[in-house]
């Protein structure tokens, strides 16, 4: 072979594997790309009930994860599961979800947390929709969570709430409340909506439920005796409002809920935490987690950066009460 051939030759395989190189590079996904490497991330979803509030936070978890690359069909898998408020089924997910070795599981309200948290000490947990991680077991501090679980908190401006409560109802004394004896975020916040108002003056009258069917007569035995009622982010009342409002709207006494899909739901009003955004946010926790960039241990717990007042204006009428125009002016109206 002469020189200038075997030039020839050396010069088409320098191509040829430039080419090949270039093509891998191509189908990498690109610097930077969740999907780097061809990884594929399994994400399971655990959701202690359905009502709109939850709903909302899990469409926020996923789209807040889309918007950080991790795309479901793309790079990502997700194993939906809604436990329908039942511990034997919120145990089987858990096992489900550990034997499908998961890459990081999203678990919506304190039950759903514990009973994951349980189950793991190795998979990444993002919670949302609970109120009180330190409370319930699940971190060790707000700031330095210290374990595998971190995510985002759902702790309600309670004040804020009763000074609308007041606004609304400026001649209420005595307010009423209904929550569940068994879930453990409905407790907190019941227990600071009492000493704030108390330190206002009023009064609070208390019963708690087990299940749905307790509201009838939990309500009844509260209404003839209270002005308003304030009712938390409590899940059991949430998926059953219209229940509620049914028997305070015949006593002519308003309901202040603990977060916007209650007044939807038929409540008069809220200032409170948009439950979609709040999943966005978890979704953007758990991206870093996926991502490599954080760990659990470390992400301090976040709370709700989106809040906003909401009047349901049907019940407002029903009830006979005027909406102040400072109230109107910066609220959301449920026709």
């Amino acid at each position: 072979m002469n020189l200038s051939r075997l030039k020839q030759g050396l010069a088409l395989a320098v191509c040829a594997l430039s080419m090949t190189a270039l093509a891998a590079g191509c189908g990498s996904g690109g610097a930077g790309s969740s999907s780097e490497n061809g990884k594929q991330y399994k994400v399971g979803i655990v959701q202690l009930v359905e009502h709109n509030a939850l709903d909302s936070a899990n469409k926020g978890f996923v789209d807040g994860l889309k918007e950080r690359g991790f795309e479901e069909g793309k790079n990502l898998t997700i194993d939906r599961q809604n436990a329908q408020a039942d511990q034997s089924n919120l145990q089987n997910i858990a096992q489900r979800f550990v034997s499908g070795k998961m890459d990081l599981v999203c678990a919506i309200a304190t039950p759903a947390a514990q009973t994951i948290a349980n189950a793991t000490k190795d998979i990444p947990i993002v919670g949302t929709a609970i109120t009180d991680y330190v409370g319930a077991k699940l971190a060790a501090s707000n700031d330095k969570p210290g374990a595998n679980v971190t995510g985002t908190s759902d702790m309600n401006p309670i004040q804020e709430q009763i000074d609308l409560l007041l606004k609304l109802r400026p001649d209420a004394k005595v307010i009423g409340t209904i929550y569940t004896s068994s879930e453990v975020n409905s407790e907190v916040q019941v227990k600071a909506m009492k000493a704030y108002a108390e330190s206002k003056g009023l009064t609070v009258k208390v019963a708690t439920i087990s299940t749905v069917n307790d509201i009838q007569q939990a309500a009844q035995s509260l209404v003839g005796s209270v002005d308003a009622f304030y009712e938390p982010t409590d899940n059991v009342i949430a998926s059953a409002i219209p229940t509620l409002v049914a028997i305070t709207d015949a006593a002519k006494v308003p309901v202040i809920g603990g977060e916007p899909y209650q007044v939807k739901s038929g409540a008069l009003a809220t200032y409170g935490i948009d439950y979609y955004q709040l999943g966005v946010q978890t979704g953007h926790m758990a991206a870093d987690i996926l991502a490599g960039k954080k760990k659990p241990a470390d992400m301090p717990i976040e709370t709700a950066k989106t809040l906003k007042i909401c009047i349901n204006k049907k019940d407002a009428e029903a009830l006979g009460i005027t909406i102040p125009a400072d109230v109107l002016k910066d609220a959301d109206i449920v026709e």
